[in-house]
């Protein structure tokens, strides 16, 4: 069985690179053992990855009815559909699904229907969190169902949990989804004159909802802008987990026939994306909408890790365009998803697992996740701290570790799949920071006599027209080290050519730029 399936985006330091995936490797030599996929909500990083795996396996994936249709999107898109049944399931119910019988608990999450699991197996219940937080007062009224998970524990005990570890750093509790749209209603009456522009997660229809609910009642038109968006709400709206009255609707093409102060565009980019919605309107280069000093944008999120820098450059770009920008720094305009140090004292004091793994974090976040349990009276010898690969087995002695699979990255370059590799990447992190000199020669076959040049190109190490003496001298260092070659073969002369040219760049401008030799024969 998989327990969902998610993609990474990439950091700064991959460049070209659009999606980080999963290694399939173990689960391809496995795949007519796959069973199924279980969903535990829709966000990318636990269901993205499912329109390139299915390219290799077939299985039917459960989750809840937004969840699936947010992957459906994907794998529809990918033209995979006919490779997996997606089949719907509902708060509370238990499946068999090949060996297991998988509960499904409701959970509070930042995109809604998200679960915990419970599998019932015969080394006793493993419970998995999924991501979770405790919302008293959710939009939807749906809470995380701490009640079943006691009860679990007191009639079968929990074996062994997984818990999500994202905001184990952080003490005490989360704040409410809804006191988020209590501040956003505050920042749309300061702003009734000017048009507002707000952006967040495509997923987060809780937060879609209150910004409609808020805009509506001040009188504004609501328009969407970004593809997933669009795609998004309709789903939402279709699944009757929004709602939004068509007569308060207005399309993104017919903002000039609406005063500016009479709408509010909810659009996506929120993430300082390069070719995203608000990306284009901070470039000025937004087909529908141009900003200027009467206009509010407001970013409902927060950075994920690595991307505060691309966030910081459309607020700045927002900024010189004479815009009010409003973001989780200055004010209350978002709420994480993943439960605090309190929240996770409270789910581990009520599930009592006997042995524990702390899952879905930085490796800093799981070992804080360990020591809460730790606090909450859990046997130190029985939380294990895992790394990506780790191979446990649980039987009647317990849980341990028993080997190591392939767990490395796959990196997607645009329709290409795992064709990048550490190598590729390590090149053009060379080219985007030193440059590359590429040195040709012509050499005589026989005497290996230089007959033309050596000739010299580059670009990022030095510019070509203002340093046509560094050229020279470099061709001269070139020459003596091709004529110090002790044989006439190609590939002797390339290293020559490539040691004496490196060396030179480096004694000259203390730089290492990728040197690429090419030798002609004739």
């Amino acid at each position: 069985m998989l327990l969902d399936c998610g993609l990474m985006f990439p950091e700064d330091d991959m460049p070209g690179i659009d999606l980080v995936l999963p290694d399939f490797t173990w689960l391809r030599e496995r795949a007519d053992d796959v069973v199924g996929c279980v969903l535990t909500h829709g966000h990318e990083d636990h269901a993205g990855g499912l329109s390139f795996l299915l390219r290799e396996l077939s299985f039917p994936i459960y989750g809840s009815r937004l969840t699936l249709g947010l992957a459906r999107n994907r794998i529809d898109e990918a033209g995979l559909l006919d490779r997996c049944e997606l089949i719907p399931v509902e708060d509370g119910e238990t499946r068999r699904i090949g060996p297991f019988d998988v509960e499904f608990i409701p959970v509070t999450h930042s995109v809604p229907e998200g679960y915990a699991t419970a599998w019932h197996t015969a080394q006793g219940v493993l419970l998995h969190t999924g991501d979770w937080k405790l919302d008293l007062n959710p939009i939807d009224g749906r809470f995380t169902d701490l009640a079943r998970i006691g009860a679990i524990e007191v009639e079968k005990g929990v074996r062994l949990m997984f818990g999500d570890s994202t905001n184990a750093e952080e003490a005490g509790h989360t704040r409410s989804e809804r006191t988020v749209g209590e501040s956003l209603r505050q920042i749309f009456a300061a702003n009734r004159d000017r048009r507002i522009v707000i952006a967040c997660f495509a997923s987060h229809i809780h937060r879609i909802q209150q910004i409609a609910d808020i805009a509506i009642e001040q009188g504004r038109m609501v328009a969407t802008l970004g593809l997933s968006m669009k795609k998004n709400i309709r789903l939402a709206k279709d699944l009757g987990l929004l709602r939004i009255p068509d007569h308060a609707v207005c399309d993104i093409a017919d903002l000039e026939e609406t005063a500016p102060e009479k709408v509010c565009v909810i659009s996506t980019g929120s993430q300082g994306e390069p070719m995203s919605a608000l990306a284009r309107m901070a470039s000025n280069d937004n087909k529908w909408i141009r900003i200027g000093p009467t206009d509010t944008i407001i970013l409902s999120s927060h950075p994920i890790p690595g991307n505060e820098t691309s966030v910081g450059k459309v607020i700045d770009g927002l900024h010189r365009l004479g815009a009010e920008v409003v973001h989780s720094g200055i004010a209350f305009v978002h709420s994480t998803g993943h439960a605090k140090q309190e929240e996770i004292k409270t789910l581990l004091s009520i599930a009592r697992p006997e042995w524990f793994v702390p899952v879905h974090g930085e490796y800093r976040h799981m070992v804080h996740h360990a020591r809460i349990a730790y606090e909450t009276g859990i046997d130190d010898g029985k939380v294990l701290v895992c790394l990506d690969g780790d191979q446990l087995t649980l039987d009647h002695a317990g849980l341990r570790k028993t080997g190591e699979v392939p767990a490395g990255y796959l990196y997607v370059d645009g329709s290409g799949l795992g064709d990048v590799g550490h190598g590729v990447l390590r090149d053009r992190r060379v080219l985007a920071e030193e440059g590359v000199v590429v040195v040709i020669v012509t050499v005589d076959q026989k005497s290996g006599e230089i007959i033309a040049g050596p000739e010299i190109i580059t670009r990022g190490w030095v510019y070509e027209a203002e340093a046509e003496a560094l050229l020279e001298e470099a061709r001269e260092a070139v020459r003596v080290g091709v004529l110090q070659a002790e044989d006439t073969e190609p590939e002797t002369i390339k290293r020559h050519a490539r040691k004496a040219l490196g060396q030179f760049v480096n004694e000259r401008t203390k730089r290492r730029p990728m040197i690429v030799p090419v030798v002609m024969e004739a």
